[in-house]
């Protein structure tokens, strides 16, 4: 009686650890927001816009002053023409504009291409439009794109590749020979991607973003997905941005007219005035997320945890194993929350229910918290590291 893609499946890991974490007041490092709101400014304009009205339906495409905005940062920081009346789309957030995509652009029985690990919400959203999934699994701790397995992946039904970079949950920002060997397969295939870069602006270690539009011949066959939900620490406004060819773009916009159809026109002029912040707002968000990501890199390290590289994201992962844990990453989640009082997510979530072997030993925490709060939860699993070993 149910429709079985979302009936069948249980409750999402990250609800499932969230709710294990307040009932044992845990210090919750698993769902992936941050702990602080984002700029007075850009809080103080959505007020200002709310007074001010009009609080009516805007655009169904989205106001002209954050489509605009949009457009601009795209030439700004990565070299993008864009034309704000008919390639770019606003959204209620990233995750329907990835929805609006994958119902416009997919038919029933349409191949499309999963890089594992993956947020989680990409499968069955993908299920319900139809697409029959492949996936393609990176393997820590390099989490390195293999070109023959990427290749095994398409075939002549591939619609589409949905590229989450930089990478929650492995934290990878994808290097430009793999941006390459992905742009390569959609022209001998004639297929589209779906890029979600809502972590476009907290990259470290002097790794640059690049978006897949940016590539030759890429303006005909992308779309990227952005987020002031991360670029601004304001998760709970659900505001996002699309941008790509208008061909696309349009035909998405018919999907978002029937999901969502707009989006709070207050939060949308907030943005806009957000997105023309000086470098020197973007240059501290990372700063500010790289200090918090040394900072809980050392605590986790001092207590013999070994932890893999990040590149971008606000996510670290660790290796189970080097403390001494000998059961699964879904146990030790559950063991930290309960006995630690720390609460973090198993990398298995991030894979699919049929993968062949995902890793069961590594596990993410979430670092876009203060300061406090990290040295805290790095007492706690010192602790917890010395019992397990």
């Amino acid at each position: 009686m149910l429709n079985e893609v979302f009936a069948g499946r249980g409750t999402s890991i990250f609800e499932v650890m969230s709710a294990l974490a307040m009932e044992h007041g845990s210090i919750n490092l698993g769902q992936g927001f941050p702990d602080e709101d984002g700029p007075a400014a850009v809080r103080a304009a959505a007020a200002r816009h709310i007074e001010a009205g009009p609080n009516q339906y805007p655009p169904m495409m989205g106001v002209p002053a954050l489509r605009q905005a949009v457009a601009e940062c795209n030439r700004r920081f990565w070299g993008l023409e864009v034309d704000w009346r008919s390639q770019v789309l606003v959204t209620s957030g990233a995750t329907e504009a990835l929805a609006d995509s994958f119902f416009a652009l997919i038919r029933p029985g349409d191949e499309a291409v999963l890089i594992e690990p993956f947020y989680d919400s990409y499968l069955p959203i993908l299920e319900r439009a139809g697409a029959v999934v492949r996936t393609v699994a990176l393997r820590p701790p390099e989490w390195r794109l293999d070109e023959d397995a990427l290749r095994s992946a398409f075939s002549d039904r591939t619609k589409l590749i949905v590229l989450n970079n930089p990478n929650n949950p492995a934290a990878k920002v994808f290097a430009e020979d793999e941006l390459a060997l992905i742009a390569r397969l959609l022209e001998e295939h004639d297929a589209l991607a779906v890029c979600d870069e809502v972590y476009e602006h907290i990259v470290f270690a002097g790794m640059g973003h690049r978006p897949l539009l940016a590539l030759p011949g890429m303006a005909e066959r992308a779309v990227r997905i952005g987020s002031a939900g991360k670029t601004f620490s304001l998760t709970g406004w659900k505001v996002g941005y699309l941008t790509g060819p208008a061909n696309l773009v349009q035909a998405i916009a018919k999907a978002h007219q029937f999901v969502t159809f707009t989006t709070p026109p207050a939060l949308q002029h907030a943005v806009a005035e957000g997105l023309m912040a000086g470098d020197d707002y973007y240059d501290g968000l990372a700063a500010a997320m790289r200090a918090k990501r040394d900072l809980f890199e050392g605590k986790l390290s001092a207590a013999g945890f070994e932890v893999l590289p990040c590149e971008g994201t606000y996510f670290l992962n660790v290796d189970i194993r080097s403390v001494g844990y000998a059961d699964t990453d879904v146990a030790f989640c559950r063991d930290i929350t309960e006995q630690a009082g720390v609460t973090a997510i198993p990398i298995s979530a991030f894979f699919a229910p049929d993968s062949p072997e995902p890793p069961r030993h590594l596990v993410r925490f979430c670092f876009a918290k203060r300061d406090e709060v990290l040295h805290e939860a790095g007492e706690r699993l010192a602790a917890f590291a010395r019992e397990a070993g």
